[in-house]
């Protein structure tokens, strides 16, 4: 790598990594505003808000790297075409593909950064963040683990295996304690739908009475519990395909084929999240038309509109053609590529025209 090529890389970085905190600012102020709609239900206090909002931040700048890499390298190189630079650079010997294949090696090292973040500490802190809002709006105590959700109520510890897609819960499972915490009742309910005011209908229920005298055992058809368990605090045990790694998406994509369950939802969101990283790449190859060889004098103000329409543009485009993708059930990968590699077409004609002139 010569001198001329590591300024520039250095500077790209610099730019994209400036335009992602800012915008990863922006982002948190308005969920913030947004949590504080919350401020109070249960002990769902600023501390919590704050640690949610530390929480989700690797998650929004997963998603922010793209329009955050084009924002900065318009910047930069609109900065540097406005003060010569670029024309200094191409006199000293570096051309105009010289010049790309820097932005690019800038845009291998956001990628690496992009997939640490986006793999590794994001899917964890999101879940984190949902478990801390959700445990602290709510009296029960959660966990979610390898054999369902786990809650205790008062003296009552309830395990649930299955959330159906209606919010019907599945394989109930409720032991209740005495005061010496013995082990007191057993009851297993095959089905549970929430009647509202507190209340759920279990079906098909088996409950074993224990004590040192005697076991005893019975099966009704349906009963009312009465239970302060509410829908939302068992959305936390819902899978939501934006939580996962790629890894788990291929994991759990597995597991639904294996049992006749639709995964359309999350093998595009596995071809997502293949893509979003190469998406950087797309964008900093998007920037180079409009600053190489543009005219000298367009002010900062200007190139961020273009940066905020491309990139604005291509988010609205992308979510449109995954939401085809999934009322018309088409091809996962297809739908996930399309969008950008539309864009990287057009990018190449651009730098071909650029080129030519």
């Amino acid at each position: 790598m010569n001198v001329l090529t590591g300024y520039i890389v250095r500077e790209i970085l610099k730019g994209s990594l400036v335009a992602v905190l800012l915008l990863l600012t922006l982002f948190n102020l308005f969920t913030f505003s947004d949590q504080l709609k919350d401020l109070g239900k249960g002990h769902y206090g600023l501390t919590e808000i704050f640690y949610y909002l530390a929480l989700t931040s690797p998650s929004v700048f997963y998603e922010l790297m793209p329009a955050s890499a084009l924002l900065g390298s318009l910047f930069i190189l609109g900065a540097m075409g406005n003060n010569r630079e670029l024309i200094a650079m191409q006199a000293a010997g570096l051309s105009i593909l010289g010049i790309i294949r820097a932005v690019m090696l800038a845009g291998g090292i956001l990628v690496v950064i992009s997939i640490l973040v986006g793999e590794f500490v994001a899917p964890v802190a999101e879940r984190a963040a949902q478990m801390i809002k959700v445990t602290a709006q709510n009296e029960q105590v959660v966990m979610n683990a390898k054999y369902g959700l786990w809650l205790r109520e008062g003296k009552k510890f309830i395990n649930v295996r299955k959330i159906q897609d209606d919010g019907n819960l599945a394989d109930i499972s409720i032991y209740e304690l005495d005061d010496q915490r013995h082990l007191r009742y057993s009851t297993h309910a095959e089905k549970a739908t929430f009647q509202g005011n507190q209340q759920w209908k279990l079906e098909q229920i088996k409950q074993s009475g224990i004590s040192t005298e005697q076991m005893t055992v019975s099966n009704q058809s349906e009963q009312i519990w009465q239970s302060s368990v509410a829908p939302d605090l068992l959305e936390i045990v819902v899978v939501s395909p934006h939580d996962l790694s790629m890894y788990d998406l291929a994991m759990y994509i597995d597991f639904l084929k294996d049992n006749h369950q639709k995964s359309h939802e999350f093998e595009l969101a596995f071809w997502g999240r293949v893509v979003n990283p190469l998406v950087v790449l797309v964008m900093l190859l998007v920037s180079a038309p409009f600053v190489i060889g543009v005219k000298r004098g367009i002010n900062v103000g200007g190139r961020m509109m273009i940066g905020v329409v491309i990139g604005m543009g291509f988010n609205i485009i992308d979510k449109i053609v995954g939401h085809l993708g999934l009322i018309y059930d088409l091809n996962p990968p297809l739908m996930a590529v399309l969008p950008s590699f539309a864009v990287l077409v057009l990018a190449l004609f651009a730098l071909s025209r650029v080129q030519a002139a």
